[in-house]
């Protein structure tokens, strides 16, 4: 989806103010290192690309919305980079923002993040205010209790859990918010596009698992091996590396069944295609089969 520069242009106007005067500017710059450069991109593109399927009549609204679900999975990964979580020392191929601002600011960083997120969504709305309500709905249940990525967080630290579970809140949800975000900022209802978006998070994290376990620190961008080094549930794990690519597979043919009728249907499923090629490609399926 070539939504690229209207999410940088949406996200360096969310966090301009950090820029300006009058401020901690060990701060701003954590802030900005936790969200530039980004990495895929893919939950903020998944946003404008169901705005545009949908009529997109807003584009304000809709890059809004999409700058504030990146701004919350990127609050995400400042916190889950944490030594209380992963202890990760890098992040898409960068030191994390613990490693190059220290804790106690990344930790404000993330929560200064999720305010922005909150913001810039508040603040988009100015054409048609009445889709704010739904849209702030859908966000915060992608984020927070009781199935957001909040708890898929939260779930690492019960003592027993549901793969399955933990997969939807902990990826799932987001991208589902991504989805119906996308729907409902052109005026449209979310819902028909929650289980696309449900579907794709799921497929996503399962090839994350598969990935964590093949790929070194220097494809990943992030260290590799996290899962079984904390101890972490994983498909790879659970079902080892054979069943979590079957696995794979299966999710992206389901992900495909899933694209709600539209005008852009047919682009959807190339693009689903296309990143199941992008995070699993072929030469990734025979080292798996190798190992096998």
């Amino acid at each position: 989806m070539p939504h690229e520069d209207r999410i940088e242009r949406a996200l360096r106007a969310s966090l301009a103010p950090t820029l300006q005067g009058g401020h901690p500017p060990r701060l701003a710059a954590a802030m900005q290192h936790a969200v530039f450069p980004g990495g895929a991109r893919i939950r903020p593109k998944l946003t404008l690309a169901v705005a545009m399927a949908c009529g997109e009549d807003d584009p304000a609204l809709s890059e809004g919305a999409a700058a504030a679900i990146e701004l919350l999975h990127c609050a995400s990964l400042v916190h889950d980079d944490l030594p209380c979580f992963d202890a990760a020392a890098t992040r898409r191929g960068l030191p994390s923002v613990h490693r190059a601002f220290g804790e106690r600011l990344a930790v404000l960083a993330g929560d200064a993040l999720i305010v922005a997120a909150f913001e810039v969504l508040s603040a988009s709305a100015r054409r048609h205010l009445s889709r704010l309500p739904v849209l702030l709905r859908t966000v915060c249940q992608g984020v927070g209790m009781p199935m957001g990525i909040v708890a898929g967080q939260a779930w690492e630290c019960e003592p027993q859990l549901s793969l399955s579970d933990y997969q939807r809140a902990k990826t799932g949800a987001l991208f589902a918010a991504a989805t119906m975000a996308g729907a409902q900022a052109a005026g449209a209802d979310g819902a028909p596009w929650r289980a696309l978006g449900e579907q794709l998070g799921l497929t996503y994290q399962v090839a994350d698992d598969i990935r964590d376990v093949m790929l070194d620190a220097g494809a990943l961008g992030k260290p590799g091996g996290q899962d079984v080094a904390l101890d972490r549930p994983s498909s790879a794990r659970e079902l080892g590396l054979d069943g979590a690519l079957a696995e794979f597979h299966r999710l992206v043919q389901a992900t495909l069944l899933t694209v709600p009728v539209c005008p852009g249907a047919s682009q959807f499923r190339q693009l689903i295609r296309h990143e199941a090629n992008r995070l699993v490609p072929q030469q990734l399926v025979e080292r798996v089969a190798a190992i096998a």
